[in-house]
Parts: structure tokens; sequence; C-alpha cells
């Protein structure tokens, strides 16, 4: 199982993801969402699992900027939006795998590396 991080260099929450593996001794792959762009697929697995709703960070500057709380846009549209602007999603994104989990969550953390270790 491996550990992937999905985020932004901008990103507190990212910084201390990576920040947590790594002070555990793993070396989490980290998908910097400003460097490439998020493979379709690989955000749907997020979207399946959370909504496309719950990966929109409505407290960003990003978020204030995109005038997105004034449209009406569909889930399908949202996505789009997501994949061209990732400073709009919630950081991290944490796959370890197949499990998933968004932004801040150390338990899930804690798992993810009980997982690595074969505990």
């Amino acid at each position: 199982m491996n550990v992937q991080i999905f985020g932004t260099q901008k990103s507190q929450d990212t910084k201390k993801a990576l920040r947590f593996f790594k002070e555990r001794g793993l070396s989490p792959q980290f998908i910097d969402l400003s460097a490439r762009k998020t493979a379709p697929g690989e955000l749907k697995r997020f979207v399946e699992r959370f909504g496309v709703r719950a990966l929109i960070n409505t407290q960003s500057r990003a978020y204030e900027r995109s005038g997105l709380e004034y449209r009406r846009l569909d889930d399908a549209a949202l996505l789009q939006y997501l994949l061209g602007e990732p400073a709009l999603m919630v950081q991290p994104l944490v796959r370890s795998g197949s499990r998933l989990t968004l932004g801040w969550d150390d338990a899930f953390w804690r798992e993810a590396v009980a997982a690595e270790r074969g505990g």
C-alpha cells in the first residue's frame, strides 16, 4: 500500500500531512496539484466517496474570487471547475490503498501509518 497526498505547496494542511508521514518514517507520494493537473479518474474517486461539493474549500480565497457561491452549477460543471482550479479544493486529499480522506484527518493518517507498517 502506498500513501498519496494530493495538494499544493501553499496549503498548510498539505505541508502538515507530508510532515506527519515523513516523521513516522514513510515517504508519501506527493502530487502537486498546482504543477500537474489532477487526472479526472483520480479526482472522481474522491467525488464518488464524498461528493463534489465536499471537495470545495468554501473558506479559500480562490472560492471568494471564483464567485461559485453565486453560481448554480451542476456537479459535472463543478468537477470541471475543480479540475481547472485546484486552489478551490479542500487540501490535502489523501489516499492510502482504497481508503480516502479530505483535509486534516489525524485519525485516518494514523490508521494509514499502521497499515503501511503492517499493523
